[in-house]
């Protein structure tokens, strides 16, 4: 999957962090001074002029979110379904004006619902829970993964995440190669949001989905293996555990899932024949 949709970049401003002062008490007395702290906005995307939704996201990396979240949310089937992405600045507010196929307009606006998103906020604006998101299962074979990868995924994933190094606040999401290589990483204030701009990004790159594994860095829930599903990818590694939804979607959709992925634990919720202890080359 591979596309460099015809983006007009505008002047606008990456902003991703700002300072705020604070009363630190660490010890016996208060330390006054500053702390950064990450940007969270909110930013409209609109397909064909109609409004779809507002997500609350960091600033940054936002072609990659267009293409991540129109994805995702089903209303591409492919990168190529979009002829274009505008970034529009309007006052403080952001806008993602996104230009699809005409046929894929069509079949959008055919299904289109208001969706207004808080931070993160994968279900907002469904009225109706047959209409939450549903991944066609991915095609191909489940890659097998070491736990040497995973483990050495883990670590570098740690010295990747430069937004949250200095905030302490933001979620990040990386594609990893087999051998345990992070190729990419976005980091954003909401999970699926970090996830989406990966996705887009690894669209835009034209990664083949079973060339490696997605590590998160909150909690797994079930978009968020619905995401990694409609992206195609078949390995899911995460810091903390699965809900109870997450694990049914991973076993129907025969993802594997990795949860509490820790240096010195990792457990295996799903797939545990394609894990193996097999060391990896220095």
């Amino acid at each position: 999957m591979s596309t460099r949709p015809s983006e007009e970049r505008l002047p606008v401003p990456e902003v991703h962090e700002t300072s705020a002062t604070v009363l630190a008490f660490d010890g016996a007395d208060p330390v006054s001074g500053t702390r950064v702290i990450p940007v969270e906005v909110p930013v409209g995307l609109t397909y064909g002029g109609v409004p779809f939704a507002v997500m609350m996201t960091t600033p940054s990396d936002l072609e990659d979110f267009a293409i991540g979240f129109s994805l995702t949310e089903g209303v591409i089937r492919k990168a190529e379904d979009i002829r274009g992405i505008r970034i529009e600045r309007e006052g403080q507010d952001l806008r993602l004006a996104i230009d699809l196929t005409s046929e894929r307009l069509h079949e959008h606006l055919a299904r289109r619902r208001a969706l207004s998103g808080r931070t993160g906020c994968g279900l907002c604006g469904i009225d109706d829970l047959n209409a939450l998101p549903q991944a066609r299962s991915p095609t191909g074979e489940p890659p097998s993964l070491s736990l040497a990868a995973i483990r050495r995924a883990l670590g570098m994933l740690e010295r990747e995440q430069s937004l949250n190094a200095r905030t302490h606040a933001v979620h990040a999401a990386a594609w990893a190669d087999l051998e345990g290589t992070i190729c990419c990483v976005r980091e954003d204030v909401g999970r699926h949001n970090a996830l989406d701009k990966l996705i887009g990004a690894l669209c835009r790159t034209g990664a083949s989905p079973s060339a490696g594994f997605v590590i998160v860095t909150s909690r797994c829930s079930f978009e968020l293996v619905e995401k990694v599903a409609a992206f195609g990818a078949r390995a899911l590694v995460s810091i903390s555990a699965p809900t109870s939804l997450a694990l049914e979607r991973a076993r129907l959709l025969d993802i594997t899932l990795v949860g509490i992925a820790r240096h010195d634990s990792i457990t295996v919720f799903h797939g545990t024949d394609r894990i193996h202890r097999q060391d990896i080359l220095a």
